[in-house]
């Protein structure tokens, strides 16, 4: 009896032991590998989604790889994809520093100057109104139309701001130049001397 034990007590052990000879090598460090990646990534995702989010997909993307294979068991891919995702993680956040500061800087070039801008073409406006005589290049539906364009103007450059406010910078620069070269062909209509820079493209 006490013989079967042993045995029962030795097969038990020679299991256990093939079990664990079993795992694969790469297992444990596929999965820590993968939870540095996810935590790498989630910890900046909003700003690289925001200013590179192409290489952001990127990252998803791989993030996504990596947990399939590991999934399937192929730890080794799940491994050889998720290790270098964090380092990659890194160099993309200093790429999105600087992408957005050249969209701020660009915002600052496109939007400077247009509240002073439009409070000039909604004076001459009104100064125009109340004149019983339009200048001769002016004439009643020319003012109607630098009129309607104003009111455009002033509407795209109050949502560029919002865009602007709401993190879009990108959409918000595009706003805002539209709103600043309509501005600018009122102000060329209305004989308002223009000392904006020209407008970059």
């Amino acid at each position: 009896m006490k013989s079967k034990k042993l045995l029962v007590c030795a097969l038990f052990i020679v299991i256990s032991l093939f079990l664990v000879a079993c795992v694969p090598a790469n297992k444990e460090p596929a999965a820590a590998a993968i939870k540095a990646a996810e935590d790498a990534f989630n910890g900046v995702k909003g700003e690289l989604v925001k200013y590179v989010p192409d290489q952001a997909k990127g990252v998803e993307d791989a993030i996504k790889a990596a947990k399939e294979n590991f999934d399937k068991g192929n730890f080794d891919a799940a491994l050889e994809t998720a290790k270098p995702i964090p380092e990659k993680v890194t160099a993309l956040t200093t790429a999105a520093a600087a992408r957005k500061a050249e969209l701020t800087k660009s915002w600052e070039e496109t939007s400077g100057g247009m509240p002073e801008m439009l409070d000039a073409i909604k004076d001459k406006l009104g100064f125009l109104s109340a004149s019983k005589k339009l200048p001769k290049t002016l004439d009643k539906a020319k003012l109607e139309g630098a009129k309607a364009d104003y009111e455009a103007a002033a509407k795209m450059w109050d949502e560029a701001k919002s865009t602007f406010s709401g993190g879009n910078m990108a959409d918000a620069i595009a706003k805002a130049k539209a709103a600043k070269e309509k501005a600018v062909a009122v102000m060329n209509v209305l004989g308002i001397q223009v000392q904006e820079a020209p407008i970059k493209s």
